[in-house]
């Protein structure tokens, strides 16, 4: 899958931007074995093969192969597959969410920018797709030029939002029995935006190949600072490479769960509460500071992620694949007790012919971005 933020062209380095002490530095070698190092980095079918042993018990106990399709009533799939993003927003109260807008594909420049004042909104904006994962296509957009660029190249429809500053950005995982009033915040991960500090002496290109997350970054780095690259940063000077909080744009996930009381529980339960049929996922969020965090005010919800989110806190790199395990697995065992529960209640699993036409249309989508 090709990202949409990615450019197509390709992008000449000087050799002379390469570290002097490393003359023969190769960039996609090193990305190599940090991922190899690194659990964070493994495919995803490697992490999950304990993950997909378990669900097929699930499945055998529920009869279903898709019994997490009941564990989220009002989300298509409970959350797991093709969901809507807007469809999902539309269900947060509008105090907890940046203003949204959402773009057929297709739709004419003139219509686009109508829907873009219609909205209030105003630049800079982050553009996603409606239906996508693990950061596929979301790119901060910071003039109609490069709005008109985006709309152009996607092949899918998608969203325009409210780019919101605020300093912290955390994913905070959720769930709530659907019998009970109280829920239960199993994970917080705070994420820490892709940058590099300035030592005096190296140049922007150096510090970035000195840099293992930027390292990964390399290929749009390169790219998108083509023009600052032989600039040398000031001693202490902190420099944000990428501004959005997704894990495969180089952010670091740290684990937050320090910060988990019984007061910011009874803050999400309020906020689930009033989210109909909703009751096992992850909020995408970004806060003032940690007082408003634990008040529940100048709280933006960017996402709200379904059955298929994950308790991101162990991509930590301090976490261990293993703890990594014993947490996606209690998780796993969760959604099972929800999703039983649901369907107890009249909530139906989703049929086979239903989870085909939702694969097709992602076939279809991935196709059309190859």
């Amino acid at each position: 899958m090709y990202p949409i933020n990615q450019v197509e062209t390709e992008v000449e380095i000087p050799v002379d931007l390469i570290p002097e002490k490393s003359a023969t530095f190769n960039p996609s070698k090193s990305a190599r074995l940090i991922r190899l190092k690194s659990w964070e980095y493994w495919p995803f079918s490697v992490v999950y093969m304990p993950v997909f042993a378990y669900w097929l018990w699930l499945s055998l106990k529920a009869r279903s192969f898709f019994f997490f399709s009941a564990s989220n009533p009002s989300i298509e799939s409970g959350g797991m597959l093709g969901e809507s993003k807007i469809d999902i927003l539309d269900l947060i109260d509008d105090d907890y969410k940046p203003v949204t807008a959402i773009v057929k594909r297709g739709l004419s420049e003139a219509l686009l920018i109508s829907k873009f004042f219609n909205a209030n909104l105003n630049f800079p904006v982050i553009a996603k797709p409606n239906a996508g994962e693990r950061g596929w296509g979301v790119e901060k957009i910071g003039n109609m030029a490069a709005l008109y660029a985006y709309h152009r190249k996607s092949p899918v429809d998608y969203l325009i939002q409210e780019y919101i500053d605020y300093p912290l950005e955390f994913g905070v995982f959720y769930y709530r029995m659907p019998d009970q009033r109280h829920g239960t915040i199993s994970s917080i991960v705070q994420k820490e935006f892709l940058s590099v500090t300035g030592n005096g002496h190296d140049t922007l290109a150096e510090l970035i190949l000195a840099n293992d997350r930027a390292v990964l970054q390399w290929d749009l780095l390169k790219i998108k600072y083509a023009n600052s690259l032989r600039q040398v940063l000031a001693k202490g000077k902190k420099m944000t490479l990428v501004t959005i909080g997704n894990h495969c744009l180089g952010t670091k996930f740290l684990n937050a769960n320090h910060l988990i009381t019984p007061e910011l529980t009874a803050v999400f339960d309020k906020i689930s509460i009033g989210i109909d049929g909703f009751y096992y996922g992850r909020y995408d969020l970004r806060c003032s500071n940690l007082d408003d965090f634990y008040q529940g005010k100048n709280i933006k919800i960017m996402e709200l992620n379904g059955a298929g989110a994950e308790p991101a806190h162990i991509y930590d790199p301090a976490f261990s694949i293993w703890e990594g395990w014993k947490v996606l697995l209690h998780h796993w065992k969760v959604l099972y007790e929800i999703s039983i529960l649901n369907h107890k209640n009249g909530m139906p699993y989703m049929r086979l012919s239903e989870a085909r036409e939702i694969l097709k249309r992602i076939k279809t989508d991935k196709l059309q971005n190859p």
